[in-house]
């Protein structure tokens, strides 16, 4: 038991003895009987798990706000909370109860700008100030990392993930409390690089990416497997994130095909839109079988702002918008049953994410009976969890980051219909964070210059699997 723990169950002792001279029934009624422990070897508090969630509702990522809750919050309604308000997640919930305990979310919850030091603003706020013993999130990459530090210096609360990107938080930093059920930014990026060269001919590309730790790690992914295979990468430009002008970084991108055979996007948020009509602008429709883009290319949020003008893309991350497997058909349900609005939105990696943080999550209580006090088998209950996705099974490994399946999309136009249509085309499972050695605790982080261009044995490579949902 914690020491935190301890001193709240003396608390309670004392006040019991002092007003009703049985100390036995109070044991009983807080803590159960022999028969019912929890799953850490003591009985659970009668006291609610206080849990905060941290999402961004401002800057680059500010639009994904109501999604990112949303998500989080699908699997609690699950299991019998009820929405405030269906048409708006971040009203919250109520009667939210997890292995017979209840579960009391701290509101508002936590809004930040993509930068670490608000983030990290918004977490003391929920967990020091209103005494959270559980943070989901932050969502993005540098946000990311300053809490997975924040985690490592305060290890008395437990911290997982929402959806951000960038690898040191957990090859890293590696907080014995910090838990990730979800990709990180590279391995949204496997199979991108083997597809590109091996099956479109790519022999050189350029890379376009924001200049901070999500889109370093995201480029990192492609170069590692498009050199890997024996690629060549020519050139890395780096806009800053928030940028409205791309203008002078698209005149820097080689000439399609002449100078080079393709481009890796990874321009994200709000950039993405600007970045594509500005591209279109000045370059022409994207080039179909030379552009891949990132997680944001066929995210349903970006495509219903952009249209068609999206059309020619490929897209890698650990969603399948076609897909008509059953357990992903059950996940689209549970969404529009809980939040009608979100039903379009669905397939997005920013409900997805935060949704298997949140199950994730849920399955470590339930597997210690909502014991949180015993934080040592708490932490290895969530360490054990094997979440069931709607786009495929999650686990951990020994740094708590998730493994799991990614896929390959192509952005297109039907030719009878004039609609645009997102069709996966591979799949690519059991994909690890270090890339069969590539990225490990000891090489450089991904950054502008990171990593090199070199051939490496990447172990998915040429092993993807042909997809094909219509059939």
């Amino acid at each position: 038991m914690s020491i935190r723990g301890e001193q709240k169950r003396w608390r309670r002792l004392l006040l019991v003895a002092a007003l009703i001279p049985m100390v036995a029934l109070f044991v009983s009624a807080c803590g159960g009987d022999d028969d019912d422990d929890g799953g850490g070897g003591e009985t659970a508090s009668a006291d609610p798990i206080k849990i905060g969630i941290l999402s961004d509702c401002e800057g680059a990522f500010g639009d994904f706000f109501e999604l990112n809750i949303g998500g989080a919050l699908v699997p609690f309604i699950n299991r019998g909370a009820t929405p405030v308000n269906p048409e708006k997640p971040s009203a919250g919930v109520e009667g939210a109860e997890i292995a017979g305990r209840p579960v009391e979310f701290v509101t508002p919850f936590g809004c930040g700008d993509e930068t670490p030091d608000v983030a990290i603003e918004e977490t003391r706020r929920i967990m020091e100030e209103e005494g959270a013993d559980i943070l989901i999130g932050p969502l993005s990459g540098d946000e990311g990392i300053a809490v997975a530090n924040y985690a490592k210096a305060n290890q008395d609360k437990t911290f997982v993930d929402g959806m951000h990107g960038a690898q040191d938080s957990t090859l890293k930093v590696q907080a014995p409390n910090f838990f990730r059920f979800h990709l990180d930014g590279a391995q949204w990026s496997a199979g991108a690089g083997d597809y590109a060269y091996n099956e479109l001919g790519w022999r050189s590309a350029v890379t376009i990416g924001d200049d901070y730790s999500f889109p370093y790690t995201g480029v990192g992914g492609f170069i590692a497997e498009f050199c890997g295979v024996g690629g060549d990468v020519v050139k890395r430009l780096w806009p800053s994130l928030g940028e409205t002008d791309y203008s002078s970084f698209i005149s820097q991108l080689p000439e399609i095909p002449e100078e080079v055979d393709g481009i890796f996007a990874a321009v994200g948020g709000t950039g993405t839109i600007a970045f594509v009509k500005q591209y279109i602008e000045q370059r022409g429709p994207l080039p179909e079988g030379a552009f891949i883009g990132n997680i944001f290319y066929d995210d349903p949020l970006v495509v219903k702002e952009l249209g068609n003008s999206i059309a020619g893309a490929i897209a890698p991350n650990e969603t399948a918008a076609d897909s008509n497997e059953p357990a992903t058909e059950e996940y689209l349900a549970e969404i529009a049953a809980a939040y009608p609005d979100l039903e379009e939105f669905a397939s997005s990696v920013f409900i997805d994410n935060y949704y298997k943080n949140a199950e994730g999550l849920i399955q470590g209580l339930e597997a210690v009976d909502g014991n949180i006090e015993d934080l040592d088998a708490f932490w290895e209950a969530l360490s054990n969890a094997e979440v069931q996705a709607g786009y495929g099974t999650i686990t951990l490994d020994e740094n708590r980051q998730a493994i799991g399946t990614n896929y390959l999309k192509q952005v297109s136009e039907n030719p009878d219909s004039g609609k645009l249509e997102i069709q996966t085309i591979r799949r690519i499972p059991e994909v690890d964070q270090q890339y069969g050695g590539v990225f490990t605790p000891d090489t450089p982080s991904p950054d502008r210059n990171n990593p090199e261009c070199e051939e490496a044995d990447i172990p998915w490579a040429g092993k993807s699997e042909e997809v094909d949902f219509s059939e």
